[in-house]
């Protein structure tokens, strides 16, 4: 009775030990030195153990469902694109695939692109799965839990790193929630009487900033250009959000037609702001925006050097856009 017991105990040590072995010790045979597994969301483990069969990493796909189902993660594993090194034993692979140690990317969202630029990126980006990038902009807002109808503006430029096989909703939601705070505590700390009367209108006034604008110093002026025709009642004439407005239309030459053909986003013939913001502004243009320099100008023109030439009148403005013409 005590030598099958002892035959027993040795046979479920051995058991044991090749157990540990083959999940701890053993690497798993690669097709190649690398391997890259794409785990896309909503994948269950069983589907991913069967890619992993079929490549020849796994004898059979039921070894990763129960080593997953006796610790208990099988349902923990995590979208993104993995990198499989040599030496990866059947322990380690689960870990990866439940700790979410995925490959990463990133995009950068410029300042001063409009949504149309960041919608391509999006696109052109292979590492981000489309779900709603071709969704109707309205349909497009609702997806990532926006209020807003209109992305335009509503995106926080910055570089956003993720997993690979993350989708786009995951993006764009991020970096609107960012923008949304960046936003908020930008309007909390604003000057006082400032003329525009809510969040959204000073993303719009930060977005004519960001696009004017070709040197960080000439921000704060910028903004006080626009600050003091808002405050006179005068109206904004800025050509950036005419080009916005022309969309498709642009052919890359303003013209006096393209200035007197009204239109929502025109502002030689309406008063105010434009409806929506025309591009991505970025935390210097937003500080901008709610902190101008405090100054009598009216009126600006650029010098050709990314630099502007500021004036108090009129007069004088002809006579610098008069001169920066010629020197083109």
């Amino acid at each position: 009775m005590l030598r099958r017991l002892a035959w027993f105990i040795l046979a479920l040590l051995a058991v044991g030990a090749g157990a540990y072995w083959w999940v701890e010790v053993r690497p798993l045979p690669l097709p190649r030195p690398t391997f890259e597994l794409s785990v896309r969301s909503g994948a269950t483990l069983r589907s991913v153990a069967r890619d992993l069969t079929a490549a020849g990493i796994l004898p059979a796909d039921w070894t990763l469902v129960a080593l997953a189902r006796f610790t208990r993660s099988d349902r923990m594993i995590k979208a993104g694109n993995y990198e499989i090194a040599p030496g990866t034993t059947l322990a380690g692979l689960l870990a990866k695939l439940t700790q979410g140690d995925a490959l990463q990317t990133g995009l950068t969202i410029v300042e001063g692109w409009s949504f149309r630029d960041l919608r391509a990126a999006l696109a052109a980006n292979e590492h981000v799965v489309k779900t709603a990038l071709d969704l109707p902009d309205e349909e497009l807002m609702r997806t990532i839990g926006a209020k807003e109808s209109s992305p335009e503006g509503l995106f926080f430029p910055d570089t956003y790193f993720f997993a690979a096989g993350t989708n786009d909703v995951s993006v764009l939601s991020r970096a609107y929630h960012i923008m949304q705070e960046r936003l908020t505590a930008a309007w909390n700390a604003r000057a006082p009487d400032l003329p525009v009367a809510t969040p959204y209108e000073a993303l719009i006034l930060a977005s004519l900033v960001e696009k004017e604008t070709g040197r960080p110093e000439d921000r704060p002026l910028v903004a006080s250009v626009f600050i003091n025709r808002l405050k006179a009642g005068m109206r904004l004439q800025t050509d950036p959000s005419v080009i916005y407005g022309l969309a498709e239309r642009w052919e890359g030459n303003l013209t006096r037609r393209h200035l007197e053909s009204d239109g929502r986003f025109n502002t030689y013939t309406r008063e105010g702001l434009p409806p929506t913001p025309i591009a991505m502004p970025g935390q210097a243009a937003l500080y901008a925006s709610l902190h101008p320099a405090t100054t009598p100008y009216l009126y600006f023109v650029a010098r050709g050097d990314g630099s502007s030439e500021f004036s108090i009148n009129l007069a004088d403005h002809n006579r610098a856009v008069a001169k920066y013409l010629r020197s083109r």
